[in-house]
């Protein structure tokens, strides 16, 4: 079976780190042109500067996402394609990122990674998720050539977005079990080191919570290193199984019936407490550490309705029929979802 692994050449983290993303991107073969996709709000309170000092060397063009849907990315890649850059930087959050990843993989530029918040793992992986596609789930595209996290950056994003990402991590525990079940039961590929990388993810979020919930720079640092470390895991699986399951599933089913109620870290989390119950392991663990975090552990925390989170688990399965899970070919009934949602207090007295 042939496997092949795209990695990223470079990745460094630290405070004012950004300050080199001129000589970073030299280094990576950059000529004259950049291209710097971004959000206006990202634009005005760094890009700016950056592009005035760190990147004064070059001919830089700012392209903003307005929004992640994919006639704004193919509009932004059709823009870039024609600015005809050496090289794309993306700088903000999931949304920049993802339409960077777009364009890269559409006209055929690397791109750098530039986070300013820790929500998600998307930061490094390569896989993009776009609103309007066939599909709900995020599609493959390419790594970035280099991520640059600058700490210093990342702690000005607000809270609860930085905190998010600790939920998409926390998910990795039951996403591995998924994919085990899928390789003993339907004989799909399963990588044990792309698994245990990311289950190390999970597990350090899991040990350091305190930390974490702090919102310090060395917990936003845990944060990053875990969440590079997920996507890392996803490159070299070459897609998102170690890294997304049955928890994803409920997250996408989520925003299908109650249109994208909450934040992606802050749904799988909780989708992490159900899928962990029903694959028997320590869920109230996940739950604690949710809490410590200050994440989302119930419906009621989500700012959904409960109707919305079981019929969200009844329809889970049909997301993507590809990718087994532990909720099986069938699904749950609307019984069964009610019974684990109540049992796990994602819904009911405790909500």
């Amino acid at each position: 079976m042939r496997h092949s692994i795209d990695l990223f050449k470079k990745v460094v983290i630290g405070n004012g780190v950004s300050r080199e993303l001129g000589t970073l991107v030299s280094e990576l073969g950059a000529k004259s042109r950049l291209a710097v996709v971004t959000g206006p709000n990202v634009r005005k309170a760094i890009v700016e500067t950056l592009a005035e000092e760190a990147l004064s060397n070059f001919s830089v063009d700012i392209f903003e996402a307005a929004s992640s849907s994919v006639e704004v990315a193919e509009g932004i890649a059709d823009l870039v394609n024609s600015f005809k850059p050496s090289l794309i930087i993306a700088i903000g959050g999931g949304k920049s990122i993802d339409i960077a990843k777009y364009a890269s993989r559409k006209i055929g530029v690397n791109y750098v990674s530039v986070p300013t918040v820790t929500s998600h793992d998307g930061i490094a992986s390569p896989f993009a998720s776009l609103r309007g596609m066939e599909t709900v789930y995020s599609v493959k595209t390419s790594p970035p050539i280099a991520v640059v996290a600058d700490i210093k950056i990342i702690a000005q994003a607000p809270k609860r977005l930085a905190i998010a990402g600790a939920g998409d991590l926390i998910a990795k525990v039951t996403a591995v079990r998924d994919w085990r079940l899928a390789n003993r039961l339907k004989g799909e590929y399963y990588g044990d080191y792309a698994a245990s990388l990311a289950l190390l993810s999970a597990k350090h979020v899991l040990t350091f919570s305190k930390t974490i919930a702090k919102y310090t720079p060395a917990g936003l640092r845990i944060l990053v290193e875990g969440l590079i470390s997920s996507s890392t895991a996803m490159c070299i699986a070459g897609s998102t199984r170690p890294a997304s399951g049955s928890e994803h599933l409920f997250s996408h089913a989520l925003d299908m019936v109650a249109n994208y109620p909450a934040l992606h870290g802050e749904q799988v989390g909780l989708g992490t407490i159900i899928m962990g119950y029903i694959h028997g392991i320590d869920w109230k663990r996940i739950k604690k550490t949710l809490r410590k975090l200050g994440l989302p552990t119930t419906a009621r925390e989500l700012g959904v309705k409960e109707e919305h989170v079981v019929e969200a688990l009844t329809i889970a399965h049909k997301i993507r029929p590809d990718r087994y899970t532990i909720l099986g070919e069938s699904g749950l009934t609307r019984d069964a979802a009610e019974e684990v949602a109540l049992k796990t207090g994602v819904i009911g007295n405790d909500s």
